[in-house]
């Protein structure tokens, strides 16, 4: 039996607005060698009312106070499913803090950039072997731009080609992200219903010669493959269509399958996913875009390419749809997924989605009877689960609180939409068979619980820092700055 008990000092934190003391500073300035000379009127802001008063050591303790109350993949398990939270190695951190990389101005000469150059030159093709495309950008900043400059490039083409289609096929099973980009890019979404996959039949009733692309993730957000992709590929090209791929889930296909080699025209990758750099916290990510032959021309400039032993930036792209991101993107995260790329080589690339697919099934094997699932196909790198089988009233959003007080954090809840009450878990090929029986022992405690304690279920978490929230209340009332107690 896994137990809730623990013993740790977690201690208690002000504001730092309630630590204020009045002439309190955090800093000491040598005096002035210079005329003092006061700042235009008008670059002067108005004094902040309240504004804390505090030593360097209150701020430091604060913050660092905060930061233990955090979770992340270098404290425990990370099961978000759709979002790969695996470990980041750490020698990936030590390449990317270089000099030579982590000190270089955007805009320093080419002649002084070979370097860095070099590398991305080098990433571009790497990617592409991985993925089967002959031509990659690296300038967007994460997959959801990835997203949109792929479907700029589609639409580029078509227009190219003297052609305006209106229309983009998008399954129920894709990311949220999907439809999005597709309407930012002036596109009219179909929505296509599928039963776990996608039907050749059903893509073959909703194609014809207004539908500019359908965008697919593969496999889906149900850790799914789509086992008729090839032919479905050929039925989009036969129409005039393009095929999209959200290449989020790449972890569940890298080094055995090559989305190129099966009909797809663009994908994005995921670096802050699949090749192990830092993800989440706001960012930066990192959203390469890969391409056929005939959309390369199109591709965002500039372009890295190699003249005989040195590199350079190619801006003459006539057809170009033009710069998605400031500069080149996000150049550390750039480094970080090469030197994941060099350490493992390709060997080690495959060997990561093997363990992959094998952990999510190991998950599946162990959890299924207590948890429903609701779709019976063979999973790839993540399983979902609904709540069908919860007895008491339990519900989804109970367990992912309940977990927490196991030493967990939640997996995704509620997504994909397709299945009820849903729970979503990718364990990447990071974690170790010990870890994910401590989790499954966890799950399986919690579907004993909601038979035998329902109430500690919904009243959980009741161990963590802050009990559950109000969300309702805190969407439709936010507090967003903080106020002195009037009473």
């Amino acid at each position: 039996m896994i137990s809730t008990e623990g013993r740790g000092l977690v201690l208690d934190e002000k504001l730092l607005f309630e630590q204020s003391q009045p002439g309190r500073i955090g800093y000491s300035l040598s005096a002035l060698d210079v005329p003092a000379t006061a700042p235009q009127q008008s670059l002067m802001r108005e004094e902040i009312a309240g504004f804390p008063e505090l030593s360097e050591v209150d701020v430091i303790r604060h913050y660092t106070r905060l930061s233990t109350w955090n979770y992340g993949v270098d404290s425990g398990f990370y099961p978000l499913g759709s979002c790969t939270m695996k470990y980041n190695p750490k020698v990936n951190e030590a390449a990317a803090h270089l000099p030579g990389f982590a000190e270089i101005h955007p805009q320093t000469p080419e002649a002084l950039n070979q370097g860095a150059l070099e590398l991305m030159y080098n990433l571009q093709r790497d990617l592409g072997e991985v993925s089967g495309f002959p031509a990659v950008t690296l300038q967007p900043a994460a997959g959801a731009q990835g997203e949109f400059t792929g479907m700029l490039m589609i639409r580029a083409w078509h227009e190219a080609n003297g052609q305006k289609r209106r229309k983009v096929i998008i399954p129920d099973t894709a990311h949220g992200t999907n439809p999005a980009s597709a309407a930012l890019c002036g596109y009219e979404v179909i929505t296509v219903a599928s039963d776990g996959v996608l039907s050749k039949d059903d893509i073959a009733a909703l194609m014809d010669d207004d539908v500019a692309a359908l965008m697919v993730t593969n496999p889906n957000t149900l850790g799914l493959f789509e086992a008729d992709i090839r032919a479905i590929c050929d039925l989009v090209h036969e129409r005039g269509g393009l095929v999209y791929a959200d290449g989020a889930n790449l972890n569940a296909l890298m080094g055995i399958s090559r989305p190129g080699d099966i009909g797809i025209d663009v994908m994005h990758f995921n670096l802050h996913k699949t090749f192990s750099t830092p993800h989440g916290g706001g960012g930066p990510g990192a959203g390469p875009v890969g391409v056929v032959e005939k959309l390369e021309p199109f591709l965002p400039k500039p372009v890295v390419i190699k003249e005989g032993d040195s590199y350079k930036f190619d801006y003459e792209r006539p057809d170009s749809i033009g710069r998605v991101q400031s500069f080149y993107g996000h150049f550390g995260i750039l480094v970080r997924a090469y030197s994941y790329i060099l350490s493992m080589g390709g060997e080690g690339l495959k060997r990561a989605t093997e363990l992959a697919v094998l952990n999510a099934n190991y998950i599946r094997a162990r959890l299924e009877g207590e948890y429903d699932l609701p779709y019976k196909q063979r999973s790839l790198h993540e399983v979902v689960f609904s709540e069908k089988a919860l007895a008491n009233d339990c519900h989804t959003l109970d367990v992912a609180k309940r977990l927490i007080d196991y030493g967990y954090h939640p997996p995704t809840i509620y997504f994909p939409l397709v299945v009820p009450g849903a729970l979503m878990v990718e364990p990447t090929e990071t974690e170790s068979k010990q870890v994910i029986d401590e989790f499954c022992d966890a799950l399986l405690t919690i579907a004993e619980e909601a038979k035998n304690n329902p109430e500690l279920l919904k009243q959980a978490p009741v161990r963590a820092k802050v009990r559950r929230l109000d969300e309702a209340t805190a969407a439709r009332k936010p507090k967003l700055r903080w106020e002195p107690d009037q009473s």
